[in-house]
């Protein structure tokens, strides 16, 4: 009687877990599909100053007018794109380099193993957000900039996760009966570490992305990022913040676009690594 309610238990709780993902998936596909066709979407040209400045929201204006005419929901849309698609090359390049170093040092070990992680323990040992702002401030502004910055401190911890996980898979006994095969190096990278180690970084991976967001933002907030008249969602709050009592909706309407987009970032990564989980994932 026990395992018969344990079972459907378990049973309802992966029904559950799979609805959430179904709902998270939707959610960050049609933000997706809305930050890429931005400009289709925008009611007006998001750098044209040909409005009344600082219009509140209603009329023509959904989230008003900004200081030079501008209207704000155009400006929200193209800043949105520029926040989310700096955000996934960030992640994806911080991902591949880290787990090509992890998964080389992790295998080769040695000399290769004790360089690589010496610099990751350099990176670490700063606090992230101060060492990028160090990095962005020498290489000048630009968003571009900012992800570089952005990615020479975030690549440790992919590095450090990858080497751990191909450590333990490089002893497993069907790693051994490979190289009894005849299979050389790269071909027991390829078919065997990689594919047994994608699931923890992917798990990290989508819950960086809502991280690496809103760190981005936060160096465009400081003049670090986005520079005008690109449109970023940071940026677009530093330039409204003394306006924040008067006119609020120049700083809420960016914010509210980087919540949400935040939100449903976390909350998609939070489904993934309980969907992932063996415990969950176990059939009976």
């Amino acid at each position: 009687m026990r395992d018969g309610v344990s079972r459907r238990r378990q049973r309802g709780r992966r029904n559950h877990i799979r609805c959430r993902l179904l709902v998270f998936l939707l959610l960050a596909a049609l933000l997706l599909l809305a930050v890429i066709f931005a400009e289709e979407l925008c009611p007006y040209d998001p750098n044209a100053q040909i409005f009344q400045p600082l219009q509140p929201p209603g009329g023509g204006h959904i989230a008003g007018t900004d200081r030079l005419g501008r209207d704000l929901f155009s400006r929200i849309l193209v800043g949105l794109r520029t926040s989310v698609f700096s955000t996934l090359a960030l992640v994806a390049v911080i991902a591949a380099a880290g787990t090509a170093v992890g998964v080389l040092s992790g295998y080769c070990g040695g000399l290769l193993d004790g360089w690589m992680m010496r610099v990751s323990d350099v990176c670490l040992a700063f606090p992230g957000l101060v060492f990028a702002l160090a990095i962005a401030a020498l290489l000048g502004g630009g968003i571009q900039n900012a992800v570089i910055a952005l990615a020479v401190i975030s690549w440790p911890k992919y590095a450090r996760l990858a080497r751990g996980q191909t450590m333990a898979i490089k002893s497993s006994d069907y790693v051994a009966a490979a190289r009894l095969a005849g299979d050389t190096a790269p071909q027991i990278i390829l078919r065997h570490i990689l594919p047994n180690s994608t699931g923890p970084i992917l798990i990290t991976a989508v819950l960086d992305i809502g991280t690496m967001m809103m760190e981005l933002a936060g160096l465009s907030f400081l003049g670090l990022g986005a520079t005008p008249p690109t449109a970023e969602l940071g940026s677009m709050m530093s330039d409204g913040r003394s306006m924040l009592q008067t006119y609020p909706w120049v700083v809420l309407g960016p914010g509210i676009a980087i919540f949400v987009a935040v939100a449903v970032f976390n909350l998609l990564g939070d489904t993934v690594r309980d969907c992932l989980d063996p415990r969950n994932s176990h059939r009976t």
